[in-house]
């Protein structure tokens, strides 16, 4: 008897694991129905009613941070499409924040360490077949950038590519690539056609969608199999550009481009100059600005560039450093002898990149206009 209950009792108790196994899985199957329909109302979105969602998404705060970051039409468009936008579920800000991240996570991916190294890594964060589907997306995303391969492209390369081209050819390419990359190219022309480069890129604020595609498809036929899948966010002509790239050219050959086209376009050498930011322009920085980058700066950069700057500079500086910082740096400066040059003004250009971060994030005002007044 006692038998039959136990058999009677096992037989139960799998009978109700069975149903609770059936249950687990009806109830799987409907949480995946409900996740395709979530997924499937934002896949219909289209980019922009996407990127409208995003900002929503992250609410008021954070939403207002990244609109600082777009262009007047942008923030026109967006707010367009979000005024279009009536409500957003729980579900689908989770659904869109979540694809967000996952573009964001994929587009890092390939561009610090190509293909390969993406899809290693978002197979094992994703699995295969979502890691395909973020791939291909962020890739078409990447290669329709213009001339989004050209920063990968060796200088040696790109200079061959491009010296017996047009300069408005060199130009248009140039105006793509980073101010440091097209500084290096360009000292390597001749004075007289460095000239007409610099000109031509000042006077392009957005070049021509057709020609720059055509030259694009040319330069990626020529440089074919000489760079590889990483990419960086394009430049732009126009004056800001070119002093950018004055900035960065080597001290002698910025002095002798200038005083060629103080001949032939002095506006222009104005115009540019006004634009610029070299060491010596610290002195017209406030105390709080100066204290700023000294936080920031390396000691080693302060104490060599400090050794050839002028007393007034000096004095400028010293007066916003505590009395500990002060005395080692004038105690290092006092050893430092027979300093090179390019050393001197690759250390203050060192500084001089770490005040632009700076102007970047808010916290230093480069050029403060007559008209614009300044609230500590």
């Amino acid at each position: 008897m006692a038998a039959k209950r136990e058999k009677a009792s096992r037989a139960k108790a799998k009978a109700q694991e069975t149903e609770a196994q059936e249950e687990a899985v009806a109830a799987e199957k409907r949480e995946d129905k409900v996740n395709a329909f979530r997924l499937s109302s934002v896949a219909t979105m289209n980019k922009r009613t996407k990127a409208a969602a995003v900002l929503i998404a992250l609410g008021t705060s954070p939403a207002s941070e990244v609109v600082k970051y777009l262009h007047e039409n942008e923030v026109e468009t967006l707010s367009a499409e979000i005024a279009r936008i009536k409500s957003l579920t729980s579900e689908e800000k989770e659904d869109i924040i979540n694809e967000f991240y996952e573009m964001c996570i994929a587009q890092k991916a390939i561009t610090e360490g190509g293909e390969s190294y993406a899809k290693s890594v978002l197979d094992k964060a994703f699995g295969e077949k979502k890691a395909e589907d973020l791939i291909t997306r962020a890739t078409r995303k990447i290669d329709g950038t213009p001339f989004s391969f050209i920063n990968e492209v060796d200088n040696r390369n790109l200079l061959m590519t491009l010296q017996h081209e047009h300069p408005q050819t060199i130009a248009v390419v140039l105006s793509h690539v980073s101010s440091d990359k097209a500084s290096k190219i360009l000292s390597e022309f001749p004075r007289e056609k460095q000239i007409e480069i610099i000109e031509r890129i000042s006077n392009m604020d957005k070049a021509n969608p057709e020609i720059t595609a055509i030259v694009e498809k040319m330069l990626r036929n020529k440089l074919a199999g000489t760079y590889g899948s990483t990419a960086s966010e394009p430049e732009h002509g126009g004056v800001q550009y070119i002093a950018e790239i004055m900035n960065r050219i080597d001290k002698i050959s910025q002095k002798a481009v200038f005083e060629s086209m103080e001949v032939t376009n002095p506006e222009l050498v104005g115009k540019i100059k006004k634009l610029m930011f070299v060491f010596g322009d610290i002195v017209n920085l406030n105390d709080t600005e100066i204290q700023a980058f000294i936080r920031e700066a390396d000691t080693k950069d302060l104490t060599v560039s400090l050794k050839a700057a002028s007393p007034e500079l000096q004095e400028r500086i010293f007066s916003n450093m505590s009395s500990r910082q002060k005395e080692m740096i004038q105690s290092d400066m006092q050893y430092l002898h027979n300093l090179r040059m390019r050393d001197v003004e690759a250390a203050q250009q060192r500084i001089i990149d770490v005040i632009r971060g700076l102007e970047e994030s808010g916290d230093i005002v480069l050029f403060k206009g007559g008209d614009d007044e300044i609230i500590a």
